[in-house]
């Protein structure tokens, strides 16, 4: 099995930053998603983005051109994925719309392409049946800031074809990534089983007004030394995948406190467009995030 064609099914958070990396290390990438307005706003992100690879990773203007001419667009699934070898789903969290997206691909992808899934939460076997080629499927996951937090977890399910799975581990040293095969499901891979129950500690203690965001952060900082707290990293995650998550918990266990943070979440940030680093506010502002001033801690 040989990749050469990627598509990245999804522009968000991650899914630019998957289409970005896999381009800017030689592969052919076909950016997809469900309108021409979201794709325009995807191309402004790389062209942010680029400037990052600038600073952090010192690419040069020849190797940026090449990434950039690797990178093409469409909102028509069929066409986005005829060619391709790979396609990496990055449709939000919601098992709802995952299934929905996978009976459409289903039906116009090649019988030659792999799906993976970059799901940060669910379970690959959730979704395998679905995909009408559950032997080609897996979950490929990655971190936030791509280029930097180098991470690839590639978990399989029972049915995942061995052969396909060595052909994403393959893959994912191909795209500059540590690649770190899971060797059994396990919910949240190794990154989110040890973040989210962080995460959630933290939402849970400002919720039930034990103490504020800035409070919560300066206190894991201090103590432990992280460059960030709990509350800047919710930012840099994207505070619509926290909504997403605290919500499927909330319609499942019916839990008062979590049914509060999905109301607090839509009300004073999702529908305020208050989403994070990606809109340049959340719990705290970007580009100069207060955490950031060498006084947050005095």
């Amino acid at each position: 099995m040989e990749i050469k064609n990627v598509t990245v099914a999804g522009s968000g958070v991650l899914g630019y930053q998957i289409a970005f990396q896999t381009a800017f290390h030689g592969f052919q990438v076909t950016v997809y998603d469900i309108n021409d307005e979201v794709l325009s706003k995807a191309k402004e992100k790389f062209d942010i983005l680029s400037d990052s690879y600038k600073q952090d990773l010192k690419a040069t203007k020849e190797q940026l051109d090449a990434t950039f001419k690797r990178l093409s667009y469409s909102s028509d699934l069929g066409k986005a994925v005829q060619d391709a070898d790979l396609i990496i789903e990055a449709v939000p969290e919601n098992p709802a719309i995952k299934i929905d997206f996978y009976h459409k691909l289903a039906a116009v992808a090649p019988a030659k392409t792999l799906f993976a899934t970059n799901s940060s939460t669910l379970l690959p076997s959730q979704f395998a049946h679905e995909t009408g080629r559950p032997e080609k499927f897996l979950a490929l996951h990655f971190a936030n800031e791509i280029w930097k937090h180098n991470t690839a977890e590639i978990m399989g399910h029972p049915n995942t074809d061995k052969k396909v799975f060595d052909t994403i581990v393959a893959f994912a040293k191909a795209i500059g990534m540590i690649a770190l095969p899971l060797s059994k499901e396990q919910p949240g891979y190794i990154v989110n089983s040890l973040l989210v129950p962080l995460l959630d500690a933290a939402t849970n203690l400002w919720i039930n007004d034990v103490a504020d965001p800035i409070t919560i952060d300066k206190t894991w900082m201090a103590a432990t030394g992280a460059p960030t707290g709990p509350f800047g990293i919710l930012d840099v995650v994207g505070i619509t995948t926290a909504y997403n998550i605290n919500k499927m918990a909330a319609d499942a266990t019916g839990d008062p406190l979590k049914v509060k943070t999905v109301e607090y979440l839509k009300k004073n940030f999702i529908d305020k467009n208050k989403l994070g680093v990606a809109t340049g506010e959340g719990f705290y502002t970007y580009p100069n995030p207060a955490y950031k001033d060498p006084d947050f801690l005095s």
